[in-house]
């Protein structure tokens, strides 16, 4: 490395030379014995200072070298050899740096994957229902069908249809909430109004079912419970809670839903008289797309992975339990 080509060495030299020649001057006016002597120790200086710049330069070249190996082939670096003077202080830098990017390149492969997991998981969830409207479609090009065997089909095609809307959307948001895409709102919830409205879209299918919903009386309370979080995403988690408490509650049965607060948490309970939990289904739960033994045919498993990604999303958590008395026991805890 040829470090006489670098400008401010250039000028660093033409500096030193002037100095050195002044003083070799006025030494030899003076006596020339003393200006040999500072002839001599001028070189002397002038050659050794700039090996000790060549050598570092040389260092400064071999990092450069080391991190473009890094960038390109993802080498590691031996910062340990950059230990002295001001280089020590350019090794820290490019240690966070290093970390940075390591870190970086690591999410970018776990963002591509969870991409890649969820489009899978979307087509498989979406083929079996697609291909059961392709054949609906086929039988309803026949021109000698019965009118109420048309209308069953259309009944059945309309459904299907639904079933495909709520799944893309369901795996949308799991999709979402697994790449860190969505922006939680930390706002007052009051709990009251939290279940209400995640209980309004299932009160006609409880009621088509003789099912009871029993919801806690916060009359007598001076200030209801409430949390801090996202009052929109906390609906979904409870209204997919609530539906698959309905969907396992036999008809004429009750889900009661009691909530309290304490310097700690906030805790949501909701329970219903159905089946309950076995045992070799509780552990999974909360897995995605598993689905347990008394799950429905058109149950697909996210529903309940949905609810706790959003509520672990807002500092809280969700566990599912059987009880005494027979029935499912879901408990909801936020925190503050």
């Amino acid at each position: 490395m040829n470090i006489l080509r670098n400008p401010e060495i250039q000028q660093s030299l033409i500096c030193h030379l002037i100095l050195a020649s002044l003083s070799v001057y006025l030494g030899f006016m003076h006596d020339p014995y003393c200006g040999q002597v500072l002839l001599l120790f001028s070189a002397l200086y002038i050659a050794v200072h700039y090996i000790m710049t060549g050598l570092r330069y040389l260092k400064l070249k071999q990092l450069s070298q080391e991190l473009d190996s890094m960038l390109h082939s993802n080498a590691p670096i031996q910062f340990e050899k950059y230990k002295e003077g001001e280089l020590s202080i350019l090794e820290n830098e490019l240690s966070k740096m290093t970390l940075r990017l390591r870190e970086q390149a690591l999410a970018l492969a776990n963002d591509k994957k969870l991409l890649a997991d969820s489009m899978a998981d979307i087509s498989h969830q979406i083929r079996s229902p697609l291909t059961a409207s392709n054949l609906i479609l086929s039988l309803l090009r026949e021109a000698d069908m019965p009118v109420a065997r048309r209308q069953q089909l259309i009944q059945e095609l309309t459904q299907l249809l639904s079933r495909i809307d709520w799944l893309v959307e369901a795996l949308l948001k799991i999709s979402k909430l697994d790449a860190g895409t969505i922006p939680f709102q930390h706002e007052p919830v009051l709990v009251p109004d939290l279940i209400r409205h995640a209980a309004e879209p299932l009160l006609i299918p409880m009621e088509l079912r003789s099912q009871t919903l029993s919801i806690a009386d916060v009359s007598d309370s001076c200030k209801p419970p409430h949390f801090s979080g996202d009052f929109a995403w906390s609906t979904e988690a409870v209204l997919n809670i609530l539906k698959n408490c309905m969907e396992h509650t036999p008809v004429g049965g009750q889900i009661q839903i009691s909530f309290s607060q304490n310097a700690i948490y906030t805790e949501i309970i909701i329970e219903d008289n159905g089946p309950g939990f076995t045992a070799q289904d509780l552990p999974h739960l909360f897995e995605r797309f598993y689905k347990g033994s008394n799950a429905s045919e058109h149950s697909v498993g996210i529903g309940l992975a949905l609810s706790r990604m959003i509520i672990s999303r807002q500092n809280g958590t969700l566990k599912a339990e059987n009880r005494t008395q027979g029935g499912a026991r879901f408990i909801i805890k936020f925190y503050p």
